[in-house]
């Protein structure tokens, strides 16, 4: 999203991804395109592995006039704790969630660091997103992104909800017990496709099965929400794998908006 260097229009380049131009506008239109009324934004990541500060993603969201809400990303230290909190209680109207990167930062989900983050979200009933399964850097640390290590805090934080991003790729079976097992766990679908590769149709195939496999075994799609990550997968290509999913037409539909707009109240 090219935005200027005045605060309100800054202009921070990003690195393009899957030929997508990365503005505020294309996302937008997107969006429109596809008839999709709102969504979430995240800190995405700049040239270099740099994250867009926080208060920039809310004036995007700000910019977006109503169509996106902004999600606050917390890295494992005191400081960007409680500036995390900060910012979310200066915006509690806009701000619907926050996001914690395991795998890619030093810390796990149940490090003492986050525990005023995770009072604060239940206190005010914010979900908090985690990172899982594969990371997009072989130097990330699957010891603390495998979605099973979500399994002591979903028991210790049963207030907290949980959405585990990703489903957990490749471990989707094991995020299929834990959104079985936990009332407050959640997973998305979001960046599953990253581009065209070897056995690119096969890949689908397999996600499209993994994904549904899972629903069975949840006993329906309550728990899954739908997502992209843009610019790392496509609006075109999230939404052609809920039409490959073998589930029923209500479960996509509470895939595609349903569950996200109860449990962001969006």
């Amino acid at each position: 999203m090219h935005l200027s260097e005045r605060e309100d229009d800054a202009l921070i380049r990003f690195a393009r991804m899957n030929g997508l131009s990365y503005t505020l506008d294309e996302l937008l239109s997107t969006m429109e395109r596809y008839g999709i009324v709102r969504g979430l934004l995240l800190s995405p990541p700049l040239q270099g592995a740099a994250s867009l500060a926080n208060d920039k993603i809310i004036t995007l969201c700000t910019r977006s006039k109503g169509r996106l809400a902004p999600v606050v990303t917390v890295e494992p230290t005191a400081k960007d704790v409680r500036s995390a909190i900060k910012l979310a209680e200066e915006n509690k109207k806009e701000v619907k969630a926050f996001k914690v990167r395991l795998g890619y930062v030093k810390a796990s989900a149940e490090s003492p660091v986050f525990k005023g983050l995770y009072d604060y979200a239940e206190s005010e009933g914010l979900p908090v997103l985690f990172h899982t399964g594969d990371t997009a850097l072989s130097t990330g640390d699957l010891s603390c992104s495998h979605p099973l290590t979500l399994d002591g805090l979903a028991n210790k934080r049963e207030r907290l909800t949980m959405i585990l991003c990703h489903f957990g790729n490749p471990w989707f079976e094991d995020v299929a017990e834990l959104i079985y097992k936990h009332l407050n766990v959640y997973a998305d679908i979001s960046g599953l496709i990253t581009g065209s590769k070897g056995y690119a149709e096969k890949y689908l195939e397999w996600l499209a099965k993994k994904i549904s496999e899972a629903i069975y075994f949840a006993g329906g799609a309550e728990k899954v929400i739908f997502g992209t990550d843009y610019p790392v997968t496509k609006h075109a290509e999230a939404l052609d794998l809920v039409r490959r999913l073998d589930v029923e037409e209500s479960d996509k539909e509470k895939i595609l908006w349903g569950n996200a707009e109860r449990v962001f109240r969006l």
